[in-house]
């Protein structure tokens, strides 16, 4: 497909992330509330209204798209959306991120589906932590089903960790070691600013250009040309099939490169996951339900009020952005 979608930076967008849900059955310290209140379920899309979006993205030049959250895999027949996306022969990568909670039930049918790559988030391999961490998550079974779809033949498992002073910091060298034993790729995540929490960001946020030089103190790497189609940047570890990637939106600003766009759970298009501007898809796929040539146009025309960067300011007491990374979608 031509690609249709250039931004006023002239940014290429060819990668959609699409939020299926804002629930959770983790309530993960730096991404929710504890007591969290979610959308109701009637002004979500339904997932005939997602795969819409979906198809339209790609009839516009989207080569990737990642399902979010929330936790996509708690969705009700989700399965249906995935077998949907995954026979579009115009899609080159169909992928998610997830909890892995629901991963042992779920991983056949994501493989059958066509997803070869999955990111897993996870920030400890220590019970309590991890329980402290998540508020409900349960390590051992966690780490059950990482193993299990890690046997059905992905072609690439990757973790996420958002790594957090005084809470996990100290857990980095068992994580990479983790990803080691199980080839596995691991990116670290700097913390962002999206919706209140209860800790002080600015005193718990890790500078990734730290963390590489506490990586590299004890392991050999080299800068990797490896590219996923996001924003991280990729170093090897010498000798081994693991790569350990770097997503730095305060350290090492990587808006210039942007390929990406959002679409929220209820039809929000947000045209960048740091800043509040947005489109909303769900009347017009409501409006229009047999023809895609508004819903289209109102894509290409938001590519204007794509913003050059988002504006993290961790000093700040209110968040950069009030709604959650639930909401948007990861």
């Amino acid at each position: 497909m031509t690609n249709q979608l250039t931004d006023k930076f002239n940014r290429k967008i060819n990668y959609l992330r699409l939020s299926v849900t804002d629930r959770c059955d983790f309530r993960c310290l730096y991404c929710m509330s504890e007591k969290m209140t979610f959308l109701p379920r009637k002004e979500l899309l339904t997932l005939e209204e997602l795969q819409r979006v979906g198809e339209i993205f790609i009839s516009l030049g989207v080569n990737k798209i990642r399902i979010t959250g929330g936790e996509p895999l708690v969705r009700k027949d989700i399965d249906q959306l995935f077998n949907a996306l995954g026979q579009n022969a115009h899609l080159k990568e169909l992928t998610l991120t997830t909890n892995a909670s629901q991963l042992k039930s779920k991983a056949p049918m994501l493989l059958e589906s066509g997803v070869k790559r999955i990111n897993i988030s996870l920030d400890s391999l220590d019970r309590d932590n991890f329980k402290k961490i998540t508020r409900t998550g349960n390590l051992d079974q966690i780490l059950e089903n990482i193993r299990f779809a890690s046997g059905l033949g992905f072609e690439k498992i990757k973790l996420n960790s958002v790594l957090m002073k005084g809470t996990n910091d100290h857990e980095i060298f068992p994580l990479i070691d983790f990803a080691l034993e199980n080839q596995f790729d691991i990116s670290f995540i700097e913390e962002m600013p999206l919706g209140y929490v209860k800790h002080d960001r600015d005193k718990t946020w890790i500078d990734n250009d730290q963390s590489l030089k506490k990586i590299q103190s004890k392991y050999n790497l080299t800068r990797s040309t490896l590219n996923t189609g996001g924003p991280a940047k990729y170093w090897h570890i010498d000798n081994t099939q693991t790569h350990i990637g770097f997503i730095s939106p305060h350290s090492n600003n990587f808006c210039e490169s942007c390929n990406r766009v959002r679409v929220s759970c209820k039809g929000e298009l947000f045209l960048c996951l740091g800043q509040d501007e947005k489109i909303e898809l769900a009347p017009l796929l409501r409006k229009y339900p047999s023809n895609d040539e508004p819903i289209k146009r109102a894509i290409i025309n938001a590519m204007s009020i794509k913003p050059e960067s988002h504006e993290f300011n961790l000093n700040e007491k209110q968040p950069a952005v009030i709604r959650f990374m639930s909401h948007t979608g990861g």
